[in-house]
């Protein structure tokens, strides 16, 4: 089974082909529109970690030394 002479393997030929249908399509549209709320999403979602990890640090720090009296 031969491939097309335009591409270098099966596998290409492969891709290009997914590449024409609907759903790739559809992905691509949806993901390039939805990029920057997910990137704003990580962003604050990242920032509400690190806020509540530094709480807890403090009061791991504060319960340690107490607990050490």
């Amino acid at each position: 089974m031969k491939h097309s002479p335009q591409f270098r393997s099966k596998r290409e030929e492969e891709r290009a082909a997914l590449k024409n249908t609907t759903g790739y399509k559809l992905w691509s549209a949806l993901f390039t529109v939805l990029y920057p709320f997910i990137a704003i999403f990580t962003f604050l979602f990242s920032g509400i970690v690190m806020f509540f990890s530094g709480i807890s640090r403090i009061l791991a720090y504060f319960l340690g030394k107490t607990s050490a009296k």
